[in-house]
């Protein structure tokens, strides 16, 4: 809380900062833009940028960034010069008071021949085109992205939107990424160059739709390593990177409506509903008081006295509450100033607000498998709120980012479930209440120089952030009746208040991890074999410090009632009970599922980027990384668990550039996945929606990567792309999550597989359909596809004692084949834009088969999503038509077994859980200052 309470106070004391920036506002025409090396793609520092016929320059900063100001509208000529680098004259370039112009330039290194200066000239659209075309075309790595400047032209809100159009990745429930068929336990997240700490207490995933779309620079998927990187992943490492100097002054905001055919306007049922809860934050009254009883006075027994205070001072409100839930909404806010200073220096700050709020139903939600026929009906109240807040100042060839994000996530879940279960001989009535918060806080300064005279580059950073699970009293009752009293009208359902297991308490858990964070990197341009290279050498460190404290509590009968057990649930711990001192306070001992940890990750690495001829390119290197763990459950006679290893890993990524259009790729790489403290505590949890325990498994590995790729890139026109990729994965030790039942009750938990491989062709095509026919309809319209097909194959553990039920099976998450595809057209000079999206990923297993309990298997889905934009007002406002998951189809994971690899349904196949979410459709309209 004081964390919170420190954040609103610091973005209050941001904002007035900000507003007295807004004092800069400037009303005269800019020009802006980056300009960069043609062959390498790096930005150059020092640029001399020229008016010509006039006195009026500058030089590049440490980005290469530029930035021509006080302008009159008009046609200008720019100059660009640069020692070593054949300069250009760029014409045309037209000045508009009423906004910014963005020309980006790429320079290319003089011959040794020129001994006089030369000059290239061209115009502002040729440049354009050639600015965007080398950005595709240089990068080092086998990778695909999107710029600001493409961002523009598409209609995506977030950053969860602008992901889906990168070739080879997928996002599910706007978090959970899937690269290459291989699922988020393998893939990773940057955000303004420090690691995205996970947003999920059991798992490894981030929110991307916390980063408004207007907000990011560039965004790129590296599916492949360099030494610069860190090395905890292989599918894919996400790189965000936010804007901190905006173009121009602005203030944008936008307003959004969404139905949702499954819930919007449909009766809502919850558990109380506070005002607090529509601004993400509970009203404490859901929270366990202070003063209340220890686990230890608790299980050594209260008196009459303290049992009936503690009991009073639970939340008591058990009624469920209709109401129509509401539509969607969506606003955001964003402000951005800038200010050009003395001597080319610039300030600028950029601060954003965020806030969505949704209420969702599944309903009739199917879980029909083995001694199980349950339906459930879900309903979740949700609300996001964000704000994003960065600061830049940049002087001589240097410059100071100060990047801050926070993000907070209200889940308010109430099930209801009805059905029979064969085992107990019963008809069932389940309810659970249950209600999680969880927050993230990212702070990252940084600062980035040029050093000396040899163009040598010191980037440096320092980031904290923290994150926050709080998960205040999830309620669970169940109510039962034997099938040999479904026809007596004198027994009902009786509620199981007699005895006490993870089942049916009430839960209180909070999770809290803050994580400290350094780097420093130096590069150096250098000579090797005659020709141009870089040096590049850095450290990096990374602490996190995690607690986890959790408590099972329940309030049991004294003495078997059958009429107070069969009372109605608002009814079942009455005021009246409690004050009678009916019910005892009890609690399961929890030591063991209470933790704390630590880690510290320590790496440093050695890279060269190499020229060799005048078409090939070599990055390669190494890094290691030093890794140590220590996790200790609150039970002092638990074994700590530890970690300590130190791993080299190399990678080596070549480029050969056939023709000016055509790249030719090879790279090789060890990278790693190291299991997170969740899976590494033995602490238990009850899944009440998957009807079985999580827990982790403190004898788990990291595991070792060695990755292999080749590409062909053909390049047809700027935008537009050609490639074909093949990739070999080896897997040791792959961590797994399993279906642990040899004592045949039901636990999923983590493993460590011997060995696995995952090998896969992946096709890329971005291309406009003008090569059909030259009009501008066609020349105006692009479609583009991404399409996986991968193969793996897993050996279970040996040795292990248990007889599995699969000895060889594909890898848990990985996906058969990925399909993204897509068709965008832009009409009226961009004013109205339509894209439609298909996506697919393969039948992939979800959870290994135990000895008991065959495999977990998610079935495919087709996704088909249309969206629709339209500029107004002067193209200062537009206007988002979204359609979203319009075929609706179920999302389902089930028992095959039938063993035909499809989903039958009942009898041939058992079903854990299926449900249609609904379609969404939403509008939202935004209006730029």
């Amino acid at each position: 809380m004081k964390l919170h309470l420190q954040f609103r106070k610091t973005i209050l004391t941001l904002f007035g900062i900000f507003f007295s920036i807004g004092l800069f506002a400037q009303g005269n025409g800019k020009i802006t833009g980056t300009v960069s090396d043609k062959k390498t793609g790096e930005t150059l520092i020092g640029v001399t940028v020229k008016i010509k016929g006039t006195a009026k320059g500058l030089a590049t900063d440490v980005d290469g960034k530029y930035a021509l100001t006080g302008l009159s509208s008009g046609k200008l000529t720019l100059v660009f010069q640069y020692i070593g680098y054949t300069g250009k004259e760029i014409s045309e370039v037209e000045v508009n008071a009423a906004r910014n112009t963005v020309l980006n330039v790429v320079l290319e290194e003089a011959s040794s021949q020129n001994l006089t200066e030369v000059v290239i000239k061209g115009s502002f659209k040729k440049e354009s085109v050639n600015a965007l075309y080398a950005q595709q075309k240089n990068s080092a790595v086998i990778s695909d992205g999107i710029s600001s400047e493409l961002i523009k032209r598409s209609p995506d809100k977030n950053t969860s939107d602008v992901l889906r159009r990168v070739s080879g990745a997928t996002i599910q429930d706007n978090k959970f990424v899937v690269i290459r068929g291989l699922s988020d336990r393998y893939n990773s997240a940057m955000l303004d160059g420090g690691t995205l700490p996970s947003t999920e207490p059991n798992r490894k995933a981030f929110s991307f739709d916390i980063v408004p779309s207007s907000l990011v620079e560039n965004l790129i998927i590296n599916k492949t390593a360099t030494p610069d990187l860190p090395a905890d992943f292989t599918g894919g490492a996400i790189q965000i990177q936010t804007k901190d100097i905006p173009e121009q002054n602005f203030f944008n905001f936008s307003v959004g409506a969404g139905y949702n055919s499954a819930s919007t306007f449909k009766n809502f049922r919850s558990g109380t509903r506070n005002a607090s809860d529509y601004f993400g934050f509970d009203n404490g009254k859901k929270q366990l008081p202070a003063n209340f009883p220890t686990s230890s006075q608790i299980i050594n027994g209260l008196s009459p006295e303290q049992n009936v205070k503690a009991l009073r001072s639970l939340p008591t409100d058990w009624n469920i509450y209709s109401r129509s839930a509401l539509p969607i909404q969506n606003y955001q806010f964003t402000l951005g100033r800038v200010k050009e200073l003395k001597n080319s220096g610039r300030l600028g700050a950029i601060v954003s607000l965020t806030y969505r709020n949704s209420q969702t139903i599944n309903q009739d939600v199917i879980r029909d498998y083995y001694d199980y026929d349950y339906r459930d009906d879900v309903y979740k109240f949700s609300t996001n709120i964000g704000a994003l807040a960065n600061f830049a100042y940049t002087y001589g060839k240097s410059k100071i980012t100060f990047k801050n994000i926070y993000n907070r996530i209200y889940d308010d879940q109430f099930l209801s479930r009805t059905g029979s279960n064969q085992n107990t001989q019963s008809d069932v009535k389940f309810y659970a209440f249950d209600l999680l918060q969880k927050s993230l806080f990212k702070s990252t300064l940084e600062g980035n120089h040029q050093i000396g005279e040899r163009n040598a580059k010191l980037n440096w950073s320092l980031s904290y952030s923290n994150i926050l699970n709080d998960q205040p009293d999830q309620r669970k009752v169940s109510y039962t009746r034997l099938f040999a009293d479904a026809n007596n009208p004198d027994v009902g359902y009786s509620a199981n208040v007699s005895t006490l297991g993870k089942e049916n308490t009430r839960l209180f858990s909070k999770l809290n991890e803050d994580s400290y964070a350094a780097a420093v990197n130096y590069s150096l341009p250098v000579e090797m074999f005659s020709q141009k290279a870089t040096f590049k050498a850095g450290l990096a460190s990374q602490y996190r410090d995690r607690s986890f404290d959790v408590r099972f509590l329940g309030l049991l009968l004294r003495n078997d009632d059958t009429d107070i057990r069969e009372r109605p649930l608002n009814q079942l711990f009455g005021r009246d009970l409690l004050d009678a001192n009916i019910y005892k306070l009890d609690e399961i001992p929890n030591f063991q599922d209470s933790y704390t940890g630590n880690s510290l990750t320590n790496a440093g690495y050695l890279m060269l980027d190499n020229k060799i001829g005048d078409k090939a390119r070599l990055v390669w290197g190494a890094r290691v990384e030093q890794f140590n763990l220590d996790l200790q459950a609150k039970q002092a006679s638990l074994s700590k668990v530890k970690q300590n290893y130190i791993d080299v890993l190399p990678s080596a990524n070549f480029t050969y550039s056939l023709t000016d259009k055509i790249n030719l790729r090879a790279s090789y790489y060890r990278t790693l996945a190291r299991p997170e403290f969740r899976e590494l505590s033995i602490s238990s949890y009850y899944d009440y929606e998957l009807l079985a325990f999580q827990q982790g498994n403190p004898d788990l590995k990291r595991t070792s990567i060695d990755n292999a790729d080749i590409r062909f890139e053909l390049y047809p026109s700027a935008g537009q792309i050609v490639s074909v990729s093949g990739f070999y994965k080896k897997f040791k030790n792959a961590i797994e999550t399993l279906n642990s039942d040899a004592t045949s009750t039901r636990t999923i938990t983590y493993f460590n597989s011997d060995k696995a491989t995952v090998f896969g062709v992946e096709v890329e095509l971005r291309k406009s359909l003008d090569f059909i026919a030259e009009n501008d309809f066609l020349k105006s319209t692009t479609a583009y596809a991404n399409v996986s097909l991968v193969k793996s194959k897993v050996s279970n553990p040996s040795g292990s004692g248990l007889n599995l039920k699969d000895t060889n099976r594909p890898m848990v998450g990985q996906a058969p084949y990925v399909i993204n595809a897509g068709l965008q057209h832009s009409f009226l000079d961009d004013k109205l834009n339509f894209n439609a999206l298909y996506n697919k990923v393969g039948r992939r297993l979800a959870i290994a088969a135990g000895v008991v309990y065959p495999a977990v298997w998610e079935a495919p889905r087709d996704v088909i999503d249309l969206q629709l934009s339209m500029k107004v007002i002067k193209n200062k406002g537009e206007v988002k038509f979204n359609a979203g998951d319009i075929l609706n189809q179920r999302n389902t994971l089930y028992y095959d077994q039938n063993g035909n690899k499809k989903y039958d349904g009942s009898p041939a196949d058992d079903t854990l859980s299926s449900y249609r979410a609904g379609r969404n459709f939403s509008v939202a309209f935004s209006y730029t200052f």
